[in-house]
């Protein structure tokens, strides 16, 4: 194959979907697109529309900037700490993602909760993916559902994804948690 061939928008979902572990058939059922176009957009005989690409992209654990700019890459190696993505969240949350994307299997980061810092004013639900939360230093509060949940430095809690749930930190010092979600959601 050409390297033109290799730098086009459907050779990069192809890719990805490849990378990820995902038939046709699952990235339809995923995405709510037909097998049909998805298998004529990697041929390169169908476009996509911007939603249809954040679609897309959040079913294969990539950005809609990786498949439009072909920065997609194998998740195998190393990522030093220098490099690891950091998401800064406005509720005193820093998200430090430990996985490369494109994610298959399952999606780990830690985070540093400042005092009074959470993972938002509201609780939140996402895909139906088994998640785990380990607290590694300090003392976090989590709600699932309608449980109330306290954990200290080494406790740990894995419940899923799609019940309402949120993390907080009420302590006066900050705290650090593990996060595993398996399979990623976006």
């Amino acid at each position: 194959m050409d390297s033109d061939a290799n730098d086009t928008l459907g050779f990069r979902v192809k890719a990805a979907r490849e990378l990820r572990g995902l038939t046709l058939r699952k990235l339809s059922t995923a995405t709510g697109l037909s097998p049909g176009f998805i298998s004529q957009l990697e041929n390169n005989r169908s476009n996509a529309s911007v939603a249809t690409l954040k679609n897309l992209a959040s079913a294969l654990g990539v950005s809609t900037a990786e498949l439009i700019e072909g920065s997609i890459r194998n998740s195998q190696g190393v990522l030093l700490k220098a490099d690891r993505p950091t998401i800064r969240m406005a509720d005193g949350l820093t998200k430090f993602i430990l996985t490369r994307a494109p994610l298959r299997n399952l999606e780990i980061c830690t985070a540093d909760i400042e005092p009074g810092g959470s993972t938002g004013h509201e609780h939140y639900r996402h895909g139906n993916s088994q998640e785990f939360v380990m607290c590694l230093r300090g003392r976090v509060h989590l709600d699932v559902g309608e449980e109330k949940h306290v954990l200290e430095a080494g406790d740990s809690i894995e419940y899923l994804s799609s019940i309402e749930h949120g993390l907080r930190n009420l302590e006066q010092e900050s705290a650090e948690v593990l996060w595993v979600v398996s399979p990623p959601t976006s």
